[in-house]
């Protein structure tokens, strides 16, 4: 997991919108490597999973309650240019300034050269 690296990339997007900062959360954390796994492992960029879990089961699987975001991505970038595709993103975007949110976790998975990427957000 990488969400303590992230941390000041995400603050920096909510902070600048006036917004609280957000903390990592280990459990977050353990669901977004989860994703990033699965996708490394699949070469797949997905919210879902094969083994039949779905975002809100792999949330609640992992012990998070409440409401949960995520967002993924796939490629060759550092976590500067992540954040800033997807701040650049409406939908994204969106997720990372939602105010119901106040804990992270962030994490990849590299298969061929390629980073997976997931950031799960929540309460």
């Amino acid at each position: 997991m990488v969400s303590a690296q992230g941390q000041s990339y995400l603050n920096d997007i909510r902070t600048g919108q006036g917004m609280s900062a957000m903390t990592p959360d280990a459990k977050l954390g353990q669901a977004a490597l989860q994703q990033a796994g699965y996708m490394a492992g699949s070469g797949k960029m997905v919210h879902t999973t094969g083994r039949g879990k779905d975002f809100a089961t792999r949330i609640k699987d992992n012990g998070i309650e409440g409401a949960a975001s995520e967002n993924i991505a796939q490629g060759r970038m550092d976590m500067a240019k992540l954040f800033q595709m997807w701040r650049d993103s409406p939908a994204h975007r969106r997720n990372m300034l939602d105010e119901r949110f106040n804990r992270f976790g962030l994490a990849y998975v590299t298969r061929g050269g390629e980073r997976y990427w997931a950031l799960v957000m929540g309460r």
